[in-house]
């Protein structure tokens, strides 16, 4: 009767941890669709809102921003956005080498990787973290389309030091302007703060900023056509 009892004792170790594991993944799988359509609210946001720090942030429908600022955003965190799904595979074997021999990690976080991290996942670096990124993304971009996960990201991606999600909030912070009236110097500037939004200022840019903005615009100028995806009518207007 021992020997019978013992698998019983070890499932109920098990079930609380299976169970946490299913609800766990079922967040995302249900979230995901109902986000064609409600809009979302990323995991740092959250926990602002639950430690009561404040959230500034005003959505924006894709009409409403800029293609300049599109096109850039593009260029710079994830030039094969429109190709691949989800997940760039030559950008993350590289860094899966790099990681094999004991490199410094560089990121290889695509678009999509990034809105599944700031809607389900935790920041930090980890390689747990950067493992559940991979499916999260793959299965992002199986159910949204292109146009709105970019919708998402510049509506969730952080903008400032204080609180600032989504393009609104950081176009206001830096230059006073709302996002659909940014000029190509304001709108690549904006797209340099995006690695260190919490240190960069992009209304009052260092020299490096500077430099960096204009190697974007072009990127942009040379390969725009590459960000077409999330255009009105598949076409951005630059």
């Amino acid at each position: 009767m021992a020997r019978r009892s013992k698998p019983k004792g070890i499932w109920r170790l098990i079930r609380p941890i299976a169970i946490v594991l299913a609800i766990l993944v079922a967040i995302p799988v249900v979230l995901t669709p109902v986000y064609l359509f409600v809009d979302p609210i990323s995991v740092p946001m959250l926990e602002r809102y639950v430690t009561g720090r404040p959230v500034v942030r005003q959505w924006r429908d894709m009409g409403d921003i800029s293609d300049r600022l599109k096109a850039s955003v593009i260029l710079s965190e994830d030039g094969q956005f429109c190709r691949h799904w989800g997940v760039d595979l030559g950008a993350l074997r590289e860094e899966v080498g790099r990681y094999m021999e004991g490199e410094d990690a560089r990121g290889a976080s695509t678009i999509t990787m990034q809105v599944a991290r700031n809607l389900f996942l935790w920041n930090g670096q980890s390689v747990v973290r950067k493992a559940l990124e991979v499916p999260l993304a793959i299965y992002v971009d199986l159910v949204l389309p292109k146009r709105r996960i970019m919708e998402i990201y510049l509506n969730i991606a952080e903008w400032g030091p204080e609180g600032q999600f989504g393009v609104a909030a950081g176009a206001e912070r830096a230059f006073g302007v709302e996002p659909q009236n940014l000029d190509w110097r304001r709108a690549t500037l904006l797209v340099t703060a995006l690695p260190n939004p919490m240190l960069r200022k992009p209304g009052r840019p260092s020299a490096g900023m500077v430099r960096i903005a204009g190697i974007i615009e072009a990127r942009v100028g040379e390969y725009g056509a590459r960000a077409n995806c999330v255009g009105e009518g598949g076409r951005l207007a630059l």
